[in-house]
């Protein structure tokens, strides 16, 4: 062999190095793929602890619905109490905790936010919280969980650079939403449009693999479903669309005012009563499930948990509400969120849509009742996130209809604009910065900047 092409030395360590990092890279990638399956696995599992939850309420409330009264109001103050105590970093939703670690500097507080103990105490405290009564949904807080499994396969990595745990943190939490769902799409469009805020992270290959991953994973376990069944409603140009102007008008009052109050509320109350609250916070927290259990009561129990059945019903047509369950819906959502326990806004938002829509359909005469009902449903959810896109993509994913898609885009970016008036600041980014000032009162508030933010320009 001539002397020029035998290897020497240098050339051996450069190929023992090459092919080292390529070892590590592949190793990592594993790792990386592993987590995703692992978040549709737990998505999963959250789901069935959820039904199985509201099942158990259920038969209390078949038992006697005046248990509620000490249910209710015991299942929010000890809820309260644990979080207070033992789980700081689980209340709320878990979107704005997922925005805000992608935004702090200091990792080892997003260690603690991100721990899997915290995850774990979400989903159980989540479930307490949907025992008792409480209206909330499992949606939101599955993303905290999966930003929390793939933050820890990071570490496990041996991850360092900040940028890319924050493409992780994205990943999770957006493979959280596409699990949650049985929407990819949605899980995509959740995580470019609420979770990303720089172009690398936006296009990050990252997160299109842990979706794929987790939501093939759930696919394999609980079947290929659809989160509210399959609509055939279309809504033809013409007079049929005068159903997107009053369903976005309506769903962006509504929902915009409903985010308006949560942001001013995550501020902090004013008085003698906002003291009563800071300082007796368990305390308000079982009387926020007093009011819970006395708006169940009047609404015989329509208003407890996901409203996910109700939701369905009224999509599908299988059975009608009267114009009180959006109200008392969206109260008791905004009384639950406003208790501090952990749980989210995304499933209890779809109900009072739903809700709405069900009520407009009867004043529209010229389009299908089912497709006035999802309009509302997108309206309501597009005004309350501000996320368009994303209330779009998870509507006609979760109805296996793509016929409508122009008119649930319509009526969902002019949910958004009415909803922009009303409340100039995302409520996820608004929580997520007061999660910051909370979580870090050293570090530097900055403007949150998403996806959402370029709707308005």
């Amino acid at each position: 062999m001539p002397a020029s092409v035998i290897p020497n030395a240098e050339s051996l360590r450069h190929l023992r190095e090459h092919a080292k990092a390529g070892t590590v890279s592949w190793r990592r990638k594993l790792m990386y793929w592993s987590g995703a399956a692992m978040v549709g696995l737990v998505a999963v599992a959250f789901a069935r602890l959820a039904d199985t939850a509201a099942h158990a309420r259920t038969a209390l409330l078949h038992i006697n619905p005046w248990l509620m009264l000490l249910v209710t109001p015991s299942g929010l103050a000890l809820s309260t109490w644990l979080t207070r105590t033992w789980f700081r970093g689980a209340q709320g939703s878990g979107i704005p905790q997922a925005i805000a670690c992608m935004h702090l500097h200091d990792m080892t507080i997003v260690d603690k936010v991100l721990a899997l103990r915290i995850a774990l105490a979400k989903i159980c405290l989540t479930c307490l919280g949907l025992l008792s009564g409480a209206s909330i949904g499992r949606e939101g807080p599955t993303v905290q969980v999966g930003a929390s499994i793939m933050h820890t396969v990071g570490r496990l990595a041996g991850l360092t650079d900040v940028t890319k745990q924050r493409a992780l943190i994205k990943a999770g939490g957006a493979a959280g939403v596409a699990a949650a769902f049985n929407t990819p799409l949605a899980g995509i469009v959740f995580g470019i449009e609420e979770l990303a805020h720089s172009f690398e992270q936006r296009t990050s290959g990252t997160m299109l693999t842990c979706v794929v991953i987790s939501g093939v994973t759930a696919i394999a376990l609980v079947g290929n479903y659809t989160y509210f069944g399959h609509t055939y409603s279309a809504v033809p140009v013409g007079a049929s669309w005068l159903a997107v102007v009053v369903c976005g008008v309506l769903g962006g009052v509504s929902g915009g005012t409903f985010s308006a109050l949560l942001v001013r509320i995550s501020r902090g109350i004013p008085g003698a009563f906002g003291q009563f609250v800071s300082l007796r916070p368990i305390l308000f927290a079982a009387l926020c499930g007093l009011a819970l259990a006395i708006l169940g009561l009047l609404s015989g129990g329509m208003t407890y948990g996901t409203g996910y059945t109700q939701a369905r019903d009224i999509i599908m047509g299988s059975d009608q509400y009267p114009v009180s369950f959006f109200l008392f819906k969206l109260l008791a959502t905004l009384v639950s969120y406003c208790s501090g326990i952990p749980g989210g806004l995304f499933a209890p938002s779809l109900s009072v849509g739903a809700g709405m829509g069900g009520w407009i359909a009867h004043f529209l005469p010229h389009t299908t009742p089912g497709a006035v009902v999802l309009l509302g449903t997108v309206a309501y959810f597009a005004a309350v996130t501000q996320s368009p896109l994303t209330a779009t993509v998870i509507v006609m994913e979760m109805c296996d209809n793509q016929q409508i898609t122009l008119a649930l885009l319509a009526s969902a970016f002019l949910a958004f604009g009415v909803s922009r008036a009303l409340c100039s600041h995302a409520l996820y980014g608004a929580l997520a910065v007061r999660f910051l000032r909370s979580a870090a009162p050293k570090q530097k508030p900055q403007k949150l900047t998403t996806a959402t933010d370029t709707h308005k320009n």
